[in-house]
């Protein structure tokens, strides 16, 4: 199992979650869950807290000159825990949930929405804990502080 660990970047796990939503919504048993007057609103909700929570990230990463490589943990030269890191250890994957869920809405399919939960676990398992054990390495008892006090989603 720990050859999975970093090694699918996140944006191809949320495209291959989101191919798997689509596919899922195909299916006739499940039915429309969001009336149409409400299904754009709330999509265009998730979809610009999505953007706001993975490019506030991105842009604190670029900011502290550390790599957003999620596949290179340990290229990381700063522990970032100011501005969008303050309420989340993982803006950028908490970015690509709301983006996923923002889909899931358009879609309006309660079974495409339950694709998040396999999306959640494949990332706390193959993504996040590999690189919290990174961290934990790097930056010792400073991580162990911040993840103490920030959840790690929200």
């Amino acid at each position: 199992m720990n050859k999975l660990e970093l090694k699918l970047p996140p944006v191809l796990v949320a495209l291959l979650a989101a191919g798997l939503m689509w596919l899922v919504a195909q299916c006739p048993l499940g039915a429309q869950i969001l009336p149409a007057g409400i299904r754009l609103e709330l999509t265009a909700l998730f979809l610009m807290l999505g953007a706001i929570a993975g490019l506030g990230g991105v842009m604190a990463f670029h900011r502290h000159k550390t790599t957003v490589d999620p596949t290179k943990p340990e290229n990381a030269s700063t522990l970032v825990t100011g501005g969008i890191y303050r309420v989340s250890r993982n803006p950028m994957y908490l970015g690509l949930l709301l983006g996923l869920t923002a889909w899931g809405c358009f879609l309006s399919h309660l079974l495409s929405l339950l694709v998040l939960i396999p999306f959640v676990l494949y990332m706390n398992r193959f993504q996040i804990r590999p690189e919290e054990r990174m961290m934990a390495g790097l930056f010792g008892e400073k991580f162990e502080l911040y993840r103490r006090t920030v959840r790690r989603w929200l």
